[in-house]
């Protein structure tokens, strides 16, 4: 008790107040911001908080942290483009929910539903942090492996109206991700010994491609028919009501709460990160919808899910970190760079040694969520103005940031025509009608599969590991019971069609 009262003493300083408001505002704009991820945002914020107290610091670099996760909605939600990895399932419902008229619908749920999973995965980290951390600090190259393979039955239920098409774009999505260097050794694969494939392709150029320039290539096509040069991207009159969105999203309690532990558990995971939970907590939530069939289409429980699951990752993250010193991501790697700059360690002492600390970091994540809360419901309004803006300006000005973003990234000229390449292939296959998220998801978890794979398998030869070893056994057994499930729900919805 003690300690947390000498926390929050510490963090309910102007100074902090301010500084911490100011990082979740940068951390919402720059999330907004296709290809500027949260881990830059955090990495430009951590040389301004060397000559902040040892809180006062990380909880600036917590509040930007926080705030990304939510500000990947605003451009996902009113472009269809992800802002940020994290937010690449929120665009298959809250874009077309969007277009069908209620963008300020879209991003009101969102942002409940961001807040209530960061305000969930902040509680389960106060209450668990202890248990948690030791349940992922068991997980072995053959858990991970398994994770990420129950993970990518997420392509399953993405594969849109065809299963083959949807899996022949997820194993392109696993092509991709095998050009460039070999991950562990170094050596150059699928190059052709082409300097432009020479380093690959960067995850977020094929995002930025395959999301947003793709999307632009439509707008101009549709611009091209004249059947809405001038108008706005989304029609219908703008409207934001966030206390009905409140008690819409609170009507969906079972699918929010599911969706942030499962971010909570993801975030706990090292290395999974956000743009797995969202993904995977969207997948859960339409296995366990009673209409399946409504996602993709702008239901509210596809919004409700995608958001409170990536944003319950920022809470599970710190649970390894503090409890361990084991970074769950890059950005909680960065915490851990600024804590140590501060002559303070990160191990399972921390607790122990600098529990005011700690107990103030908790409280600052709380204190975050509803500061970004605060912060999206007076701006919202002035982001829904994108929607009153002709597609003959935005469509150019979003171009031109995606490839601002695609070269900041590497600071190399070949992304951008990686990036342009991407999205011609993007807009062709969307064209054909074959489902562009399954190829994200295999580029996102192909590295990672790889990776573990070639760990594990370096560690001990015997492939019955991945059966003997419990945790991962459970998880294969899960992928098997979600593939079937997914075969079953679409041949059900094939007979339906049909009989209709």
């Amino acid at each position: 008790m003690t300690a947390l009262l000498d926390g929050m003493a510490q963090l309910f300083t102007l100074m902090t107040m301010i500084t911490m408001l100011l990082g979740v505002i940068a951390g919402v704009i720059a999330s907004a911001i296709p290809g500027f991820t949260i881990t830059m945002a955090i990495v430009l914020t951590l040389p301004l908080t060397f000559s902040m107290p040892p809180l006062q610091g990380v909880a600036t670099m917590l509040a930007v942290y926080v705030g990304g996760y939510s500000g990947g909605l605003i451009s996902a939600a009113l472009l269809g483009i992800p802002g940020t990895p994290s937010s690449v399932a929120t665009t298959f419902d809250a874009f077309p929910m969007s277009r069908n008229g209620e963008p300020g619908r879209a991003l009101a749920l969102g942002v409940w539903a961001s807040f209530f999973g960061a305000l969930i995965s902040a509680v389960v980290l106060i209450i668990a942090a202890p248990p948690l951390a030791l349940i992922a600090v068991k997980l072995g190259a053959w858990e991970y492996f398994s994770l990420i393979i129950f993970a990518m039955t997420v392509v399953a239920s993405l594969v849109g109206k065809s299963m083959l098409k949807g899996l022949m774009t997820g194993l392109l999505g696993l092509l991709i991700a095998t050009v460039g260097s070999d991950p562990l050794m170094g050596v150059p694969r699928f190059t052709f010994d082409s300097e432009l494939l020479a380093n690959g392709l960067p995850f977020l150029v094929v995002l930025i491609g395959m999301f947003a320039v793709s999307q632009l290539l439509s707008e101009v096509e549709s611009s091209a028919d004249g059947t809405r040069g001038n108008q706005a991207c989304m029609p219908g009159r703008v409207t934001f009501h966030p206390m009905a969105a409140l008690r819409e999203t609170l009507s969906y309690p079972v699918n929010l709460i599911r969706s942030s532990m499962v971010g909570v558990f993801i975030g706990a995971v090292p290395g999974a990160g956000g743009s797995i939970a969202n993904l995977l907590a969207y997948d859960q939530a339409k296995r366990a919808s009673k209409h399946p069939e409504a996602f993709g289409t702008g239901t509210p429980e596809g919004v409700i899910a995608s958001e409170s699951g990536n944003s319950a990752t920022s809470g599970g993250g710190l649970i390894p970190m503090i409890a361990l010193g084991i970074p769950g991501s890059a950005v909680d790697a960065v915490l851990m760079a600024s804590l140590m700059v501060h002559g303070i360690g990160v191990g399972p002492r921390l607790i122990l040694d600098h529990g005011d600390l700690v107990y103030g970091m908790f409280m600052a994540m709380l204190l975050a969520a509803g500061m970004v809360l605060l912060v999206c419901m007076c701006s919202m309004r002035l982001f829904l103005r994108v929607t009153e803006i002709p597609k003959f300006v935005i469509v150019p000005v979003v171009l031109v940031c995606c490839v601002i973003g695609a070269f900041a990234l590497n600071n190399r000229v070949t992304d951008v025509y990686l990036l342009l390449g991407v999205g011609v292939l993007g807009y062709i296959l969307s064209k054909l009608d074959y489902p562009l998220a399954p190829l994200v998801l295999g580029v996102i978890l192909g590295p990672i599969a790889e990776t573990n794979l070639r760990r594990a398998l370096m560690t001990d030869d015997n492939w019955m590991l991945f059966l003997t070893r419990p945790i991962s056994l459970a998880l294969l057994v899960l992928a098997v019971i979600s593939i079937l499930l997914a075969i079953r729900h679409h041949h059900r919805q094939r007979r339906i069609a049909q009989t209709a």
